[in-house]
């Protein structure tokens, strides 16, 4: 059955994201150094990161709310107003950050919408992610962009079928094995992942080596001639 349908993640696949995560990380590292040494203060955040993704989701929001409530367990409840308000002001600059699609993409997606269908499917914030896509140029590549909580076999099922042909005749592609590879292999997709320079904990798993409708690309450059010859 030949390929109708490409679905593409949107963070660190499309344009930068986890960098940003990780500079405004080190960012919360400084302002509470004197609290904590580091390990701790990345050990925590992660933990109450993971504890937060069931109420908040995933996106710079419930980042930065899980910021806050660390800084408030690690001082006892007495974070300083200063700390806070650094928080608050790392968090709307992250949401402010000029969104620029990473190399090759803008090729890449042209060539693709000739012959396919193309859907973003991102995890995030709506409004967020809406606006990102808006600042990206890219938005009128896409038939369909879905936002949704969790990214899992039963997502890419219903997604495929409402705007595709199935998922037999769709095709994945993202930096995150654990969202964008896995899941879509499960509900009978192809998948292409392409890794971005630095992947968020959460997102960590083991590639499906051999598995025949996987593939491991060096960049998103690559995508439209895999598809030719897997299609």
């Amino acid at each position: 059955m030949s390929i109708t349908t490409v679905g593409l993640d949107a963070d660190d696949t499309l344009w930068h994201n986890e960098t940003l995560f990780r500079l405004t990380q080190a960012r919360f590292f400084d302002l509470l150094s004197d609290v904590a040494d580091q390990a701790t203060l990345e050990t925590k955040l992660a933990e109450t990161e993971k504890r937060n993704l069931r109420l908040y989701g995933y996106g710079v929001k419930g980042f930065t709310l899980s910021m806050i409530e660390t800084a408030m367990e690690l001082t006892g409840g007495e974070a300083p107003p200063r700390v806070i308000r650094e928080i608050l002001a790392a968090g709307r600059s992250m949401l402010t950050e000029p969104v620029e699609p990473l190399p090759g993409v803008e090729d890449a997606l042209a060539a693709l919408s000739q012959r396919y269908r193309l859907i973003l499917i991102t995890k995030g914030d709506l409004l967020h992610q809406e606006q990102k896509l808006a600042a990206s140029g890219l938005g009128d590549l896409f038939v369909a962009v879905e936002i949704v909580s969790e990214k899992d076999a039963s997502t890419y099922e219903g997604v495929f079928r409402r705007h595709g042909t199935g998922a037999a005749q769709a095709a994945m592609c993202g930096n995150s094995l654990r969202s964008d590879i896995l899941p879509a292999l499960e509900a009978g997709a192809w998948a292409a992942h392409v890794p971005y320079a630095v992947t968020w904990a959460h997102e960590m798993a083991d590639a499906p080596e051999g598995h025949p409708r996987f593939a491991e690309l060096s960049s998103i450059s690559e995508l439209p001639d895999w598809l030719d010859k897997v299609s």
